[in-house]
């Protein structure tokens, strides 16, 4: 099995980072009977259980965006969505699936979740405590743009959200590089807001940066490093800048047939591996392709890892995922399908999927493998399948290409292989899921 499909150089519109399976775009809602089921039926037995809620507003869209955001809106709009959200998680804290388990881990993304205000945060954590708690889970994880916060919002997210880590969005420091990547925040917005979130003493805070924003150089990159680093924060989530379909830069490339503006994958991964160096040096240990951690007995990804392992996430907002017994679904896509349905008095599902055995083998294998390593007795007990034996000729590919090592029962990536891991992902999909759109 070559896995020349690793090695393109340039990057092109179309490509993406690997989330689920199968592709997103195989979903549809011919399979909302299926999803109702599992909603409506008892959890099975000791799935971890988390919540994901999805703030679609951001003060400006980034060029590289592909998610479901709104910009430029009213503060009447945003309430409408936060009271729809609210209504939404006292319906989903009704169904069966929920039993009497209590949230592991609970993620606020977007978006940006800290686009609303201090009051705002309040009134939802208000709402959102009449029905369901997550005092006692593992994570709550919230996602912040350096340019919407104060000092007030911050202790909001602390003391009333009960906010165990943040997420800061910083992806650059140099001012240039973040307005050509049309970013909301600048450099300046990130040392006012750190101050604020160190005072709060999160257990835990994240670094967003990306390698590879158009603009960036060797020289910058460097700087971004050094400055993490001197900031020290308990984990850093490095992406590699990706060219899905619906970006400004995908529709800019594929429209007026400009050259991808974006650095290629060798320059990307050099980048990446030259940041994992850095940390290392500085006692940091690579968690994932895309994550190091300062101290790995604090630092638990439990939204990250329990999800990796089929748990289920019951999806809240407009457009967001979830997972269910086994079957995935995703909410309607468009904000009034969304709100109507809600206010409506019903369950704003759009379309699901559910996978067969091999499916789900599928998806456990390719997304715990962004860590680095497998362990191939892990899916024996689980799944009755030797991964060595099903997927031989992937395998020996890889370990021919120098991307991974075989060891026994354990599958390690070489860096190499981590650095391109989401390339890699594909050659183990069905034929039939193989070169269709991802979402």
């Amino acid at each position: 099995m070559s896995s020349a499909a690793s090695d393109k150089k340039k990057t092109e519109v179309g490509s993406y980072f690997i989330s689920n399976y199968p592709p997103y775009s195989q979903w549809n809602p011919g399979e909302l009977p299926a999803v109702r089921e599992a909603l409506d039926g008892p959890p099975q037995d000791d799935t971890p259980l988390g919540l994901y809620l999805h703030i679609p507003f951001c003060r400006k869209r980034c060029k590289f965006c592909y998610f479901k955001v709104f910009t430029d809106v009213k503060a009447a709009e945003v309430q409408r969505y936060v009271d729809a959200l609210c209504n939404e998680i006292s319906m989903v804290s009704e169904l069966a699936v929920m039993g009497d388990r209590p949230f592991r881990f609970v993620y606020f993304g977007g978006g940006t979740p800290s686009f609303l205000s201090p009051k705002q945060l309040t009134k939802l954590a208000d709402r959102l405590r009449q029905h369901i708690t997550w005092d006692g889970a593992e994570e709550v994880t919230f996602e912040c743009e350096p340019g919407t916060l104060s000092e007030t919002k911050v202790k909001t997210l602390r003391d009333v959200l009960g906010v165990t880590r943040v997420s800061l969005g910083i992806e650059n420091f140099s001012d240039t590089i973040l307005e050509e990547n049309g970013r909301a925040h600048l450099s300046k917005q990130v040392f006012n807001a750190w101050e604020w979130i160190s005072a709060a003493d999160f257990p835990n805070v994240n670094i967003d940066l990306i390698s590879g924003m158009v603009g960036e150089t060797w020289d910058n990159w460097k700087v971004n490093v050094r400055k993490t680093l001197e900031l020290s924060p308990e984990s850093v989530t490095i992406y590699q800048m990706e060219l899905p379909f619906n970006t400004v830069y995908s529709k800019d490339i594929l429209g007026n047939h400009v050259e991808s503006p974006v650095a290629d994958w060798d320059t990307k991964r050099a980048w990446v591996e030259y940041a994992f160096s850095e940390f290392k040096k500085a006692g940091y240990s690579v968690s994932s392709a895309y994550t190091v951690v300062k101290d790995p007995t604090k630092v638990n990804f439990s939204y990250r890892d329990n999800l990796w392992k089929g748990a289920d996430l019951l999806a809240t907002g407009i457009a967001s995922f979830g997972h269910a017994s086994g079957v995935h679904y995703q909410n309607l896509p468009e904000l009034e399908q969304y709100l109507g349905a809600i206010e409506a008095g019903r369950l704003p599902l759009g379309r699901g999927f559910v996978p067969t055995d091999h499916q789900r083998l599928v998806r456990e294998m390719i997304l715990l493998l962004k860590r680095g390593y497998l362990d191939v007795g892990y899916f024996r007990d689980k799944f009755g399948v030797d991964i060595l034996e099903l997927f031989g000729d992937q395998w020996q590919g890889y370990v021919s290409d120098g991307y991974a090592k075989i060891d026994g029962d354990s599958i390690k990536l070489t860096t190499d292989g981590l650095l391109r891991v989401d390339a890699m992902l594909p050659a183990f999909f069905e034929p039939e899921f193989q070169g269709v759109r991802y979402t």
